[in-house]
Parts: structure tokens; C-alpha cells; sequence
């Protein structure tokens, strides 16, 4: 007798926020993973991750630095873009590197209102910001 087998990547339903919140609720464990480019995001996602996240650690993964504190939003935008176009059904998050958003929480909502050049509506659905550890709710400010 043979065991089912996990469904193939097309048959995958894409991860929602409300799909996070469901699992979170459950005590489901979710899979995250960071991710750079296109070819590791679809390799992830086929593999099953729920979640991939563009973190500003491409300042030292990537870029060879000692610190990601020289990471613009801008080379964030870049990678998400190569990541969004791996990706068919993961959730993805970008980080606001160190410097891109503000102290207060006033200023760090008009940050995420921004959008930096290049980086269409759409493509990451949540943002990381700072070091209070807020996420962007995607439906309060426009999207990375």
C-alpha cells in the first residue's frame, strides 16, 4: 500500500494571511526561509515553504559585507522583485533595512507608505520594520 504523497507544486492553493493566522491559531508550524533570488524562491516554495522573507541579511549573504547597515531599501526592492518572480504560492515579507523607517510609529507608518522606485503594488505582502518588531499589515499601506 503506498502513502499519499504531498500535492504537486500547481495543485498548492497560494499562502493567504488569513491561511498564516489560521495555522498560527492551530499550532500549526510554519515554514520560513529566506530567500535572494528567483531560482532559490521557486525551489523553496516547490519544497513547501510557507512564508519567504527578504531580509536585509543580503548585505552580508549576498553582497559579501560585514553588516547589513549599508542596505538600501532600494537593493531590497531589487531582491523582491527577483524573489517575487520565483515564487507561485509562499508569503512574502521584506525587511525595512536599518535606517528606512523612523522611530516613532507616526513616521514609521509613512514609511511603509512608501514604496521604493521600481518595485511595483503588490509584490511583498508584509513588511518587517525596525526594532520593535512591527509588521505592516498589508491592507493598512501600500505594499513593497
Amino acid at each position: 500500500m503506498n502513502a499519499p504523497s504531498a500535492p504537486a507544486p500547481a495543485e498548492r492553493k497560494a499562502v493567504s494571511l488569513v491561511r498564516l493566522r489560521a495555522m498560527l491559531a492551530a499550532g500549526e508550524k510554519v515554514a520560513m526561509l529566506t530567500a535572494y533570488d528567483a531560482s532559490f524562491a521557486r525551489a523553496a516554495d516547490d519544497a513547501g515553504v510557507d512564508c519567504l522573507l527578504v531580509g536585509d541579511s543580503l548585505g552580508m549573504v549576498v553582497q559579501g559585507g560585514t553588516s547589513t547597515v549599508p542596505v538600501t531599501l532600494d537593493e531590497v526592492a531589487y531582491h523582491v522583485r527577483c524573489v517575487a518572480r520565483g515564487r507561485r504560492h509562499a508569503w512574502l515579507i521584506a525587511d525595512l533595512p536599518f535606517g528606512s523607517y523612523e522611530e516613532s510609529r507616526a513616521g514609521a507608518a509613512l514609511q511603509r507608505g512608501a514604496r521604493p522606485r521600481g518595485c511595483p503594488d503588490g509584490q511583498a505582502r508584509g513588511r518587517l520594520g525596525g526594532g520593535d518588531g512591527a509588521v505592516s499589515h498589508p491592507a493598512r499601506h501600500r505594499r513593497l
